[in-house]
């Protein structure tokens, strides 16, 4: 399967802070495409799973404004 323009973009950029050697840049441009990854992932999971209850949209929500530390 072939990455989205928007993860080659975010790919791209993170490559050329660490060819340049621009730590900073480089270390947020790593935070973007992960973040991008992260998204895509969610999108094809939620895209592909059954509708879900406002229960289970509101644990999954609180997962990911907490950070993953949700019992």
């Amino acid at each position: 399967m072939p990455i989205s323009s928007t993860l080659a973009h975010h790919r791209a950029v993170h490559a050329n802070a660490v060819l340049r050697g621009d730590v900073a840049a480089a270390a947020e441009a790593k935070r973007s495409l992960n973040a991008t990854r992260l998204e895509e992932y969610i999108r094809r999971v939620v895209n592909d799973a059954p509708p879900l209850t406002n229960e289970q949209r509101n644990r999954l929500a609180a997962i990911l404004h907490s950070g993953g530390d949700v019992a």
